[in-house]
């Protein structure tokens, strides 16, 4: 098999959210396998072997493209996601094949692309697809675009109005990796949402209880957070070289 050796699994690894981006591949897979049933287990195993076997494109659409389509049908939609990010990893998806599976996939398939750029795209080129999720109002595409990814590549500017997005459609601050980091002493940060709370209370609204939280972290006299650990493509997973 060629798929992700056995390790522990992770027991949130199919919730919601970003913790599917924050969850290494070989985690994800031990996680699925404890919970799949057979015949499911026996898809996922053969996908991911095809996935590996015949990486990239080939012809107009790659047998894992197809696998990707079928991965709610097979594996059950709560786990769906997981199994796709497999999925691309086992093929090795670069940011063209991510980029097309993104710009022809479903929402589901647009969800996967984002949850696995951390695992496969080490630079900043698949930035295009983060900031095209974030224009959306989808606050599952919206909560997936703001993980470990958009946390290392996404300029300031971006990433603060990605903040405040997740304030105007309700996606919990939560799902924003590396946030105490990034906000940490962020005096813009600070002032826009200082200008958005006025804006809620001027006009009678409430003020997001996440807002106060963000604000707390922007101030410069905290302890600066510990870095996140990077479960990047240049991890120590056994799947890519290290980071020159």
């Amino acid at each position: 098999m060629t798929h992700p050796s056995a390790h522990q699994a992770t027991p949130a690894a199919d919730t919601q959210g970003t913790t599917l981006a924050r969850t290494p591949p070989h985690d994800l897979h031990n996680h699925l396998a404890d919970r799949l049933g057979e015949a499911a287990r026996v898809w996922l195993d053969r996908a991911l072997d095809e996935a590996a076997e015949h990486p990239g494109a080939h012809g107009p659409i790659s047998v894992w493209e197809l696998r990707l389509a079928e991965a709610g049908r097979r594996c059950g939609p709560e786990h769906a996601d997981a199994a796709r990010i497999l999925i691309l990893h086992a093929a090795r998806a670069d940011t063209d094949a991510l980029t097309r599976v993104y710009t022809q996939g479903t929402a589901a398939e647009r969800r996967a692309v984002l949850h696995a750029l951390p695992h496969l795209v080490p630079g900043p080129q698949a930035l295009p697809l983060v900031e095209d999720a974030l224009r959306t109002n989808d606050t599952r595409l919206l909560a997936a675009a703001v993980g470990p990814y958009a946390a290392r590549h996404l300029a300031a500017h971006h990433w603060r109005h990605a903040v405040l997005k997740c304030l105007f459609t309700g996606v919990p601050v939560t799902e924003v990796a590396d946030l105490e980091r990034r906000a940490h002493a962020d005096a813009e940060l600070a002032r826009m949402l200082g200008d958005y709370a006025a804006e809620r209370t001027a006009a009678g609204r409430p003020v997001p209880a996440d807002l106060h939280r963000v604000l707390t972290l922007t101030d410069p006299t905290a302890t600066p957070p510990a870095p996140a650990a990077d479960h990047g493509p240049n991890s120590a997973d056994g799947t890519h070289g290290k980071e020159s």
